[in-house]
């Protein structure tokens, strides 16, 4: 394989994994590195400098074969590396690391914008209100942890700057005939239908449950499809 020729050696970084108290590391490009730790559909040999796998990258002492196989049970390279870059850590250069954690904090402040209404007027906060209590109390962001995982956290720090509550709605929906069809994907995808019924004169009247931060959203979208020739009316309101 020739992977390690595509990688820049002056921008690489450090791959770890500890095993039985044993360390080895990989040198790795850092944006390959990440995207192949999050899922996305990068080859191994893409990532590595060197297809080798060292006890320690500064001195480049390579682990000998018998160490890796006890610890891998393989000497291949690469299963080893796809080991170490799934389970171990990535050493993020400053600016990697600062991108990382915008795009987490811009992710969870879509979350709770779409799901936590404020309680004194029923709508959803703006997502630069949550974000600018967010920077005051100076939320402390996770880069390699879930955006949901951390929502809970974050909105109890900012619940003293900004009235949050999360809230699912059910919102039925009746569309007429000459837009039910094509209408029906995007209904589905607002939510859970909880009921759908075709009437007599070919209209479809559909329940949704949904957060109630999306309902606007929502209702625009259904606004645009059926050039505002639709009902809409909420049936249900309910603490998530």
């Amino acid at each position: 394989m020739s992977g390690f020729l595509s990688v820049n050696i002056e921008k690489s970084v450090i791959g770890r994994l500890a095993v039985a108290g044993q360390k080895f590391e990989i040198l790795v490009d850092p944006n390959k590195a990440m995207d192949f730790k999050s899922g996305k559909n990068v080859s191994v040999d893409d990532v590595l400098a060197y297809p080798i796998i060292y006890k320690d990258v500064k001195t480049t002492e390579a682990v000998p074969e018998h160490d890796l196989q006890k610890a891998f049970g393989t000497i291949d390279v690469y299963k080893i590396a796809e080991k170490i870059l799934k389970e171990g850590e990535i050493q993020l250069t400053t600016e990697q690391r600062r991108e990382m954690v915008e795009q987490k904090k811009n992710q969870i402040v879509a979350l709770i914008s779409k799901r936590g209404i404020n309680p004194q007027t029923n709508t959803p906060h703006p997502e630069q209100r949550i974000l600018n209590a967010m920077d005051k109390v100076g939320v402390n962001i996770d880069p390699f942890i879930d955006a949901e995982l951390q929502m809970e956290k974050i909105v109890n720090s900012i619940k003293p700057l900004i009235p949050l509550k999360f809230q699912n709605v059910v919102l039925q929906v009746k569309i007429p005939p000459q837009f039910a069809g094509r209408s029906f994907q995007v209904l589905k995808s607002a939510g859970k239908v909880v009921q759908e019924q075709w009437l007599n004169d070919g209209s479809l009247q559909v329940s949704v449950q949904m957060f109630a931060g999306v309902m606007d959203e929502f209702v625009q979208k259904v606004s645009n499809m059926t050039h505002g020739n639709f009902e809409s009316k909420i049936i249900k309101r309910e603490d998530a």
